[in-house]
């Protein structure tokens, strides 16, 4: 069983079958890629006095057919939902081998796990665009069932745009589609409601008490056929017409025949109370009658008290991500989005999975709704940035495990064997740094990371520049490092390595000199070797001043603890 509360590394596919059992998640949002034939780039904050706004590749769009489409096609065909193993075949004949039917492979693989997952009482919220919606519906209706469909959610994820200009010949695209499905016919729900439109309140809510409290009146009875009383209770004339409405409630009038019939004075032919005896006693009593010259009460509803408007499938009241909620991550998606979906599938205590989880922002709902969780994500960049956004938003109050990235020497050592970017990826983030290259040989110039800091009396941003050895060190690495520090113009380098530095090259750090701080009372070397080891265990670090602390990444906004929230 997948811990809860915790951020996995990794292919999706592989963590769901490895660690997650059959039916132990309550609600499921995943926003994958859409096949959109683009790079995604991170965005990284930039200092004062930097030259431009960093950023790197944070994950391809684009799929093509190969082995390991075919290796997952052939798994489909032999799984027991034969429904998905007809509609996969039907699509081959048609897409044949082409990019959309690999993307496709990859979404159904991964679609058929996350049904097993989820519990009987569980939903599925899949957010994409119009460049494969249409096959992914199919896809959702041949996993869940077309019974279990549910919703088809637009929302809108832009303003308009102004193409004509630059030629398109088409509509402007604002929107996204978010598809809804349960696992059942019994899924959890809870309605969400949005406030009142202005001009609704104005011409709805037209009275206003002595508080000063809007409010509109409404009728207590209800349309009924027949003369029986079935679901409410009958109002009839009373005795003594010449009778005021008296406000004591403690005289009830009982009609043998029909039961109960709570002061009534107004002669309605068919009419029956739409409230039980003991809810129009409790309106009385809490003061929510308001009686007209005839006698016949009417229900004051207070604007303040009412739910607001139901959620319907046009989210058009929810913007982008923007301003500081804006972390750089290229496919944000806002986090009121999230609470949402959150609020309205899942209950306190429930688990909620995101298997796509980019920067964290299902996660972060999660947590904030007191939620439990599990995210994944295949890049070491998402990871950290998550790491990261979690523990500025919610300090010591969100604890967490992230699993799949190294702890040790030897796990350090197999992820350089598998993949020497998100090596790099991860050893840069050991120092609180962000990677400076795109996968392209020699892109790098020798520089793997960047990372600024501010000293004492500065108004600009000072630069660090750090390498990543996953490799065999050479003897010229630190004397390559230093020519490189001086082409950046930076204070310091840092060499970051899985094997310890030799003598010789402890030497050649030390001749390049040393960086003092402006405070008058610290120095350190201006080429510092540390390696993965020591980073790791705590006994190696980055010597540098951080007058200005969180200068390399926006910061994610801080949530209030319920104590502060009731507080203020």
């Amino acid at each position: 069983m997948a811990a809860v509360n915790s951020l996995y590394y990794g292919d999706n596919l592989e963590v769901l079958r490895t660690h997650l059992k059959d039916g132990s998640v309550d609600l499921i949002y995943l926003d994958p890629p859409f096949n959109s034939k683009r790079d995604y780039n991170l965005l990284f904050k930039s200092p004062k006095g930097s030259s431009s706004e960093a950023q790197i590749t944070a994950f391809k769009d684009s799929w093509t057919w190969g082995e390991q489409a075919e290796r997952e096609f052939d798994e489909i065909l032999h799984q027991s939902n034969t429904q998905v193993s007809k509609l996969m075949q039907t699509f081959r004949g048609f897409l044949d081998q082409s990019d959309i039917m690999a993307y496709l492979t990859m979404m159904a693989n991964r679609l058929l796990e996350l049904h097993r997952v989820l519990k009987p009482t569980g939903s599925l919220y899949l957010h994409c665009d119009p460049t494969a919606s249409h096959y992914l519906k199919i896809l959702l209706d041949a996993v869940f069932g077309p019974q279990h469909f549910k919703s088809e959610i637009s929302w809108r994820r832009a303003a308009a745009h102004n193409d004509a200009k630059q030629g398109r010949r088409q509509y402007g695209n604002v929107r996204d589609t978010i598809y809804f499905y349960t696992k059942s016919s019994e899924w959890v729900w809870n309605w969400v409601f949005t406030p009142y439109a202005q001009t609704y309140l104005e011409n709805e809510y037209r009275h206003r008490s002595s508080e000063g409290r809007y409010f509109k009146e409404t009728d207590l009875t209800a349309n009924k056929e027949g003369g029986e009383v079935s679901f409410g209770w009958r109002v009839k004339r009373k005795q003594d017409s010449s009778s005021r409405w008296e406000a004591d409630i403690s005289e009830e009038y009982k009609s043998p025949r029909n039961g109960y019939d709570y002061k009534a004075v107004y002669p309605y032919q068919g009419r029956y109370w739409a409230y039980s005896q003991a809810n129009l006693v409790e309106f009385a009593r809490a003061g929510k009658l308001r009686h007209r010259s005839t006698g016949m009460p009417r229900l004051v509803q207070f604007a303040d008290e009412m739910p607001g408007v139901p959620v319907q499938n046009d989210w058009q009241d929810i913007p982008p991500a923007l301003g500081n909620e804006n972390l750089g991550y290229p496919t944000q998606k806002p986090l009121a989005l999230l609470e949402r979906i959150v609020a309205a599938s899942s209950n306190e205590g429930d688990v909620v999975l995101d298997p796509f989880c980019g920067c964290g922002t299902a996660v972060h709902a999660a947590q904030k709704l007191k939620r439990k969780w599990i995210g994944i994500d295949i890049t070491h960049l998402a990871i950290s940035l998550i790491e990261k956004r979690l523990k500025d938003a919610f300090r010591s109050r969100c604890q967490f495990d992230v699993h799949g990235t190294p702890k040790d020497l030897e796990g350090a050592r197999d992820l350089a064997a598998r993949d020497k970017y998100q090596f790099q990826y991860w050893a840069v983030s050991l120092v609180e740094a962000y990677p400076s290259q795109n996968k392209k040989k020699g892109a790098d110039g020798g520089v793997d990371g960047i990372k600024y800091y501010y000293d004492v009396k500065d108004t600009e941003a000072r630069k660090i520049v750090i390498s990543v050895k996953g490799g065999k060190l050479k003897a010229d690495d630190v004397r390559a490092l230093n020519h490189v520090r001086e082409r950046e113009k930076a204070e310091i380098a840092l060499l970051i390595s899985l094997d310890e530095p030799t003598a010789k090259m402890k030497s050649d750090a030390a001749s390049a000199g040393l960086y003092e701080w402006q405070s008058g009372k610290t120095k350190s070397s201006r080429i510092q070797l540390l390696t993965i080891e020591g980073l790791l265990d705590g006994s190696g670090r980055a010597q540098h001043p951080d007058v200005v602390p969180d200068v390399n990444f926006k910061r994610a906004r801080r949530e209030k603890s319920q104590d502060e929230q009731t507080l203020f």
